[in-house]
């Protein structure tokens, strides 16, 4: 029995570094890939197609973007908002710096790394009290 236990606690070891460096790595190439993200201020007006933002880039330009029905939600009654856009893209804004996305699969490989540190953890107690 006490061999069929360190082999499972080996086993949730190496799957959590393994899995863990994985999903790291694809968190990290998600957020390379979601750019730069600035912030700005934003007025939020009423259309015909619904609620609208408009806000000043670094450049000077004026962009807009049709609200979610989530960022609605959250700016309801609201006129004006603090926005981030990204950088080179015209029309594209979001309410958080980061993104969602990367912010989960960082959150997951945080996880399985977790789960292979306390396998490592428990490893090491289970050597120690057997003698």
């Amino acid at each position: 029995m006490d061999s069929a236990i360190d082999a499972l606690v080996e086993i949730f070891s190496w799957v959590g570094f393994a899995v863990g460096a994985l999903v790291a790595g694809i968190a990290l190439i998600m957020y390379l890939f979601d750019g730069t993200w600035l912030p700005a201020r934003g007025v939020i007006e009423d259309s015909e197609h619904g609620r609208l933002v408009r806000w000043f880039d670094e450049d000077g330009g004026v962009n807009e973007a049709h609200l979610s029905h989530e960022q609605e939600r959250e700016l309801a009654g609201k006129d004006m908002a603090d926005l981030f856009y990204r950088r080179g893209a015209r029309g594209r804004m979001r309410l958080t710096q980061g993104s969602p996305a990367v912010r989960a699969v960082a959150y997951l490989a945080g996880g399985f790394i977790g789960l292979g540190l306390l396998a490592v953890v428990v490893s090491g107690v289970l050597l120690f009290t057997r003698g």
